[in-house]
């Protein structure tokens, strides 16, 4: 595997590359430093820990930024404008047929949802930099326990438009970054830029468990999260193979088909999606309760039960949302009768199994059994940051454990691409891979 990493970084193109994607990476983390115009940086200093200690509604989306979001610096909204814009557009192409016809396109019709994705993505933006000025200018509203606003008062309306500009300009600078790394670059750009957001708010974490509870807490959580690692990618590799058999075929005066091959289908077919859905559907009720009275009856039960992660309510509710997340997005990606049909019109048949609608009812009937393990383990695995802050203690909670579902998740997803793409590359020049 060092030998791989060595003849990665011998062979030129494939070093420019790499250099290129770790000179941007530095770049979009030195964005996420800098503070926009107009905001109190020294009331931000004086509240981020203790508001973080003591937990809030932002962790994900805190989480996607790297932590700029609760630092309101230029790249505050992070990825998430363009992560919720790619997942309407993929609802929306289910449901609008002008959407389908052009997935169906090819590359032409894929370039036109991608340029829909940008635009959904600045109104969006526009929209979510709004909400977050407006709530910071309130005391308390973004940072819990803060008395005092984090944008300075004598900004007016056309110091708040700009701020709403140049943050939204951050997340058009952070596509621009994403798809820079994606053509000229190592892996996906978008998932890329997340896993390193993630990664960024590891080190700062770690050490904030060693320094209040000690080495041997320290150990433990590293020791468990090395653990949890290991089997998330153990689970991420793991897929059903249907093996396919394809009939010759007279074309002409030549003989097609005759081969054998197999349909890949994944045991997380629905990637990280279930749980970002589910988590921004519990943060609205959170969400509700700062933009209206706290101290409504409405708002003080919601605090109590939806706002914090610790509650059964709220675990309960997060892994029944993951799994039926899970299900509705498998259905809505992964169409047996379209897979069924296309079997059909090229001569392909599961052994044991007649083409056309047999052929259908059975890939529904395995993708079923292999979506409820699927949902259930992206439910255990978005609850074990909880299960793990209730063995260790309060203090790993007060201090945010690192090695949370989504961002493993995310960085285990994201690593093993960016290895796999990279593999790809060395064995197209002969060269052996990171996996002998």
């Amino acid at each position: 595997m060092l030998t791989a990493f060595a003849q990665a970084f011998r062979t030129p193109d494939l070093r420019k590359k790499i250099a290129f994607t770790l000179f941007i990476l530095a770049l979009f983390r030195l964005g996420s430093q800098l503070p926009t115009p107009g905001v109190d940086t020294q009331a931000i200093h004086d509240c981020l820990q203790p508001a973080l200690d003591g937990g809030g509604i932002y962790g994900l989306i805190n989480l996607f930024s790297g932590g700029a979001l609760l630092q309101l610096s230029i790249f505050a909204l992070g990825i998430m404008p363009y992560i919720t814009a790619s997942i309407i557009i993929q609802l929306l192409v289910v449901v609008i047929p002008r959407l389908e016809t052009l997935k169906k396109e090819g590359q032409s019709g894929t370039t036109k949802l991608t340029q829909y994705t940008r635009y959904l993505t600045i109104g969006l933006a526009i929209l979510q930099s709004t909400a977050l000025i407006a709530i910071a200018r309130q005391p308390g509203r973004l940072l819990r326990g803060c008395d005092q606003p984090l944008i300075h008062e004598q900004v007016n309306v056309f110091g708040i438009l700009t701020m709403v500009t140049i943050m939204t300009a951050g997340t058009s600078v952070i596509m621009w970054l994403g798809e820079l790394i994606t053509d000229r670059g190592v892996g996906n750009g978008m998932s890329v830029l997340i896993f390193t957001q993630i990664a960024a708010t590891f080190p700062q974490s770690l050490w904030q468990i060693k320094t209040v509870d000690g080495w041997g807490v320290f150990i433990a959580v590293l020791a468990s999260g090395m653990v949890l690692v290991a089997a998330v990618v153990y689970v991420e590799q793991a897929q059903r193979r249907i093996p396919v058999q394809y009939a010759k075929r007279m074309i002409g005066r030549r003989m097609y088909g005759g081969t054998s091959t197999y349909i890949p289908l994944k045991v997380n077919q629905a990637g990280i999606i279930p749980v970002i859905f589910a988590s921004s559907l519990l943060y609205l009720p959170a969400l509700a309760t700062q933009i209206g009275d706290q101290n409504a009856g409405w708002s003080i039960w919601v605090q109590k039960y939806f706002t914090r992660g610790d509650h059964p309510i709220y675990m309960a509710s997060f892994f029944v949302l993951i799994v039926f997340f899970a299900f509705f997005y498998v259905a809505i990606t992964f169409n047996p009768r379209e897979l069924a049909d296309n079997m059909k019109k090229y001569g392909g048949f599961i052994p044991g199994i007649r083409a056309g609608r047999p052929t259908e009812e059975y890939l529904d009937y395995v993708l079923n059994r292999i979506t409820t393990a699927g949902a259930l383990y992206l439910g255990v695995v978005a609850l074990i940051p909880m299960i793990a802050i209730g063995i260790l203690g309060s203090s790993v909670s007060q201090q945010r454990f690192p090695f949370g579902g989504s961002s493993i998740l995310i960085m285990v997803g994201v690593g093993l691409d960016t290895v796999k793409q990279i593999q790809s590359q060395l064995q197209q020049r002969n060269y052996e891979g990171f996996l002998r």
